[in-house]
């Protein structure tokens, strides 16, 4: 976990130098908008379908791997489900785009559309790369390989930068999008010379068996979880697509502090927890437990010491970060306010995440998927109200407020699983 924290960490300070460099280049701009719109589809295949692939096959190949079972069928099953998914996600996302746009982001000009269109085009074949990495980024997780498979994450953020500063003029509007795809396929190139070197790929004869029908079962119930949760930010940035220029922009900037805390906590979290909980499981069901609630207590209370900082300092960070160029300090200040009204659900959303990987590794896949429907239909409701009366801040506060009654009901419920082993 300290690996994986501090490799994080390190991420997030050039992550963070690259959204100053983005902020600074374009604003809180058209092209930026855009470029989020474009972005937003294969952001959301990629944490509906291709993450949920992802969390299913951990517990189930472990489970394999400890009876002896036939590892190289199962990652070869595992690996054929992904190209699948990513080859009909990309057909789909590619003629589905204009009904898509006309219908969630109405009212805009043409040459708006094609901006969207030309860089969602540029970065649709991300999607094959992050399902391949996808896949063995969980192989060398249950290695435990974990600094290999977060380092990974170096090579977007540097190469966005360098298409930032030096090809912006020549690629002009098309220079995010690029700069994405080039990034996942050196992404990629590294995580396929990591598996080779430490011979982690072991493809053989596809094969259906006990844990690989009990993955494929799990499958739907994590795909709706993460589809109903997923597309919440397609509905907020629907509403906020119908407000001023510049307020995706600014949601989006008003959620990256909040976002840093998350990320690097369930990075280090998350990744060693999954395949830990899933080997856990197995052994003693009931501790794993007692191992969960005492992670929840040290989050939660590290975390909202945190965020009581975060709130206060919270204009002085926006300034240090963002202020400079097309930045102005009005944006400081409304996107500051964003973040503010945002950190509030940061360790209720950390204590979901961390319940979610539990509940993942001991297969309990459906109640996710109820929940996160209902998380979605009070999301719409809670948006249409206050959006009307706080604009863009309104939708920050839905957000929240979802976050923590979720939280709440996620706990509830893992805490009643856990009564009934006592």
């Amino acid at each position: 976990m300290v690996i994986v924290a501090l490799v994080t960490l390190f991420l997030k300070v050039i992550g963070f130098y690259k959204e100053m460099v983005i902020a600074s280049s374009f604003g809180l701009s058209e092209l930026l908008d855009t470029f989020f719109i474009a972005i937003l589809v294969p952001s959301f295949i990629q944490n509906v379908f291709l993450g949920s692939i992802t969390n299913i096959f951990i517990p189930n190949y472990i489970k394999e791997e400890k009876e002896g079972g036939d590892i190289s069928s199962l990652q070869t099953v595992i690996f054929l489900i992904m190209i699948c998914i990513s080859t009909l996600s990309v057909i789909i996302a590619y003629l589905s785009t204009d009904f898509f746009l006309d219908v969630i982001y109405p009212g805009h000009t043409q040459e708006y559309y094609q901006l969207i269109k030309d860089q969602l085009f540029v970065v649709l074949p991300c999607l094959f790369l992050w399902g391949l990495s996808s896949v063995i980024r969980g192989l060398l997780h249950i290695s435990s390989r974990f600094f290999l498979s977060t380092i990974t994450a170096l090579f977007p953020l540097l190469t966005m930068i360098f298409f930032v500063v030096y090809l912006k003029d020549t690629l002009g509007t098309m220079v995010l999008a690029y700069g994405t795809l080039t990034g996942s396929l050196l992404s990629f190139i590294f995580y396929l010379i990591v598996i080779f070197r430490y011979k982690g790929l072991s493809l053989g004869r596809p094969t259906l068996n006990e844990n690989t029908l009990l993955m494929l079962r799990q499958l739907p119930p994590k795909v709706f979880s993460s589809f109903f949760t997923g597309i919440n930010g397609y509905v907020d940035q629907f509403f906020a697509a119908q407000l001023i220029i510049g307020s995706i922009s600014a949601l989006k900037y008003g959620v990256k502090l909040p976002s840093f805390g998350i990320t690097l906590t369930i990075t280090a979290l998350g990744s060693v927890l999954l395949p830990h909980f899933s080997k856990l499981a197995n052994e003693n069901l009931k501790g794993s437990f007692n191992h969960l609630f005492k992670i929840l207590k040290w989050v939660v209370g590290l975390s909202s010491i945190v965020v009581i900082i975060g709130i206060f300092m919270s204009d002085y960070i926006v300034q240090l970060i963002f202020e400079r160029g097309e930045f102005t300090h009005d944006d400081t200040l409304k996107v500051s306010l964003i973040q503010k009204i945002t950190l509030l659900y940061v360790p209720f959303y950390l204590s979901t995440l961390i319940i979610v990987r539990f509940l993942t590794s001991i297969n309990k896949n459906k109640f996710m998927a109820w929940i996160s429907f209902f998380n979605l239909f009070v999301n719409i409701i809670l948006n249409i109200i206050l959006v009307k009366h706080y604009e863009v801040y309104g939708l920050a506060l839905s957000t929240t407020f979802v976050l923590i009654i979720s939280s709440c009901f996620y706990f509830g419920y893992t805490y009643k699983q856990f009564k009934l082993l006592t």
